[in-house]
């Protein structure tokens, strides 16, 4: 007899797959949820489409790696995860099509991976369904194609999670059954658990909190080996740069706290409302709220969540939904409570984990104990979700075009600014340089912020070498030492040009 937390495990049992004449229910399940992964990388190529210009996060990434510009300023909290997994194809191309079109194939595959990892801890009606969920939620469509790390981290977290629980039962079903399936398990675990530390560290530790307490305490040493060592190997290209460039790993948590403007007691749980309408970043975040029509599927997950869990301890089967939840929890905890902004792309790993139980309520909603469907809860439901999707599809066109337009602005600014005789080698300053600096193939720099590299004397210097140039937003004051610079205007930017460029353009 089993006591205890170990318990949990004890209905975590995989199912043998079933077979008929001729029939492979394994294929079956499979086919289904590679119509899923399918289905996502259709609709990102379709409603983002691979046309997208780079944005500013990810034009920081991709510089790392590509040759279109110099590498911009690389603050505390990134990691080089998602500028690695974008080399491939951006360290020889410049092409961002080629590079969303091999992202969102390869976000697709991996979700597909990702979702084969539940099997036989969840039916696959189950498993399928909330890969649709996930799939088809703005936030992660709009940044499947995208060189950006949250969306890697949520499906580092699937994988970690159900290998995590698979090992569980290949330890319980050990006696009559071989240690292949476990030794693939745990794998699973060590694969998941890096390629979160690689995308996003800290992430990582927070997702895999509960599964460091749950394995001490199941009395699984090698299960918690495992799990270290993954986060253990993601983290060591991180953890080695913060000795290198910061002077130890508790100096780039500070900095990067500084940056993210001091991590603390924040409620940001209003702010993440605000955001859900398609704000990528809302910092600050001072906007109205949503209507309510786009925020009930955000007050709908937890209650589905929750009754996913009862629907598991019915059916003796805790542990599988359980501890996905605990690891939700401790996903969304940090950006929901100790930092003071919010981005929609935070909680993709909390929205993975819970799209399990939440598919697991849905399809007992509309499915009675014997199978048999319930008409008139399928039809309800039927018609909740085909409104669900409409307000995601809205939200995403909205966001689509808004994101296209900046991005627009910045290539704009960039061709202006080659028309000035601002050409690479150069660097650019001031208001938005970071994207404009990239689209342009110059340099970035700033003499304040989060994202400070120089000052204003180093400017000065370097302006007497290369082309430099000022960006000055509506509103924004001209630094003094861009005063006696000559002055332009591209759309609504205001540019000063040293004299050095307009010395190079007179050549």
């Amino acid at each position: 007899m089993v006591y205890g937390v170990d318990a949990l495990f004890t209905g975590v049992r995989r199912r043998e797959p079933r077979t008929l004449p001729g029939t492979s229910w394994r294929a079956r399940d499979d086919a289904l949820l590679a119509a899923v992964a399918g289905a996502f990388v259709l609709a990102q190529l379709l409603l983002v489409g691979p046309g997208l210009g780079l944005g500013w996060d990810e034009t920081v990434y991709v510089s790392q790696v590509g040759a279109q510009a110099p590498a911009s300023a690389f603050s505390a909290p990134r990691a080089r995860g998602v500028s690695l997994l974008a080399a491939p194809v951006a360290s020889w191309s410049t092409s961002t099509a080629l590079l969303r079109t091999y992202l969102a194939l390869l976000s697709g595959l991996v979700l597909h991976l990702a979702l084969r990892q539940w099997r036989g801890l969840f039916p696959a009606p189950v498993l399928a369904g909330a890969g649709a969920l996930f799939a088809t939620l703005w936030v992660t469509l709009f940044y499947g194609p995208q060189v950006m790390p949250n969306l890697w981290v949520a499906l580092g977290a699937l994988i970690c999670v159900g290998c995590f629980l698979r090992a569980c039962a290949d330890r319980a079903d050990r006696a009559d059954r071989a240690d292949r399936a476990d030794r693939a398990a745990l794998g699973g675990v060590v694969a998941g658990a890096a390629l979160m530390a690689w995308m996003r560290p800290t992430d990582a530790v927070w997702v895999a909190a509960p599964l460091l307490v749950l394995a001490p305490v199941t009395r699984r040493p090698r299960l918690l080996a495992v799990l270290v060592a993954g986060l253990a190997a993601g983290a060591a290209e991180w953890v080695i740069e913060a000795y290198v460039r910061y002077g130890g790993l508790a100096e780039r948590l500070a900095e990067g706290s500084r940056v993210q403007g001091g991590l603390g007691w924040h409620v940001a749980v209003a702010d993440q409302m605000r955001s859900l309408v398609g704000r990528t970043l809302c910092r600050p975040c001072t906007a109205p709220m949503p209507h309510p029509v786009v925020l009930l599927w955000w007050f709908a997950l937890p209650l589905l969540a929750a009754l996913g869990l009862v629907v598991a301890v019915r059916a003796g089967r805790t542990a599988r939904t359980l501890v996905p939840l605990a690891c939700a929890v401790t996903a969304a905890f940090p950006y929901l409570f100790l930092i003071g902004y919010a981005a929609p792309r935070f909680l993709l790993p909390a929205y993975a984990l819970l799209a399990l139980p939440v598919a697991d309520a849905l399809l007992h909603l509309v499915r009675g104990p014997d199978g048999r469907w319930r008409p008139v809860a399928a039809v309800l439901v039927a018609c909740a979700l085909a409104g669900h999707l409409g307000v995601q599809y809205a939200v995403l066109h909205r966001t689509v075009e808004r994101t296209t337009a900046d991005r627009v602005a910045w290539a704009r600014t960039a061709t202006g600014l080659h028309r000035l005789g601002v050409r690479p080698p150069c660097l650019v300053t001031g208001d938005r340089a970071i994207p404009v600096a990239y689209y342009a193939g110059c340099a970035s720099a700033a003499t304040r912020g989060p994202d400070t590299t120089t000052t204003e004397a180093g400017i000065r210097a370097t302006a007497e070498r290369i082309p430099v140039a000022h960006l000055t937003g509506p509103g924004h004051p001209t630094p003094p030492y861009a005063y006696a610079w000559e002055n332009h205007r591209i759309g609504e930017v205001g540019v000063q040009v040293a004299p050095t460029a307009r010395q190079d353009s007179s050549r």
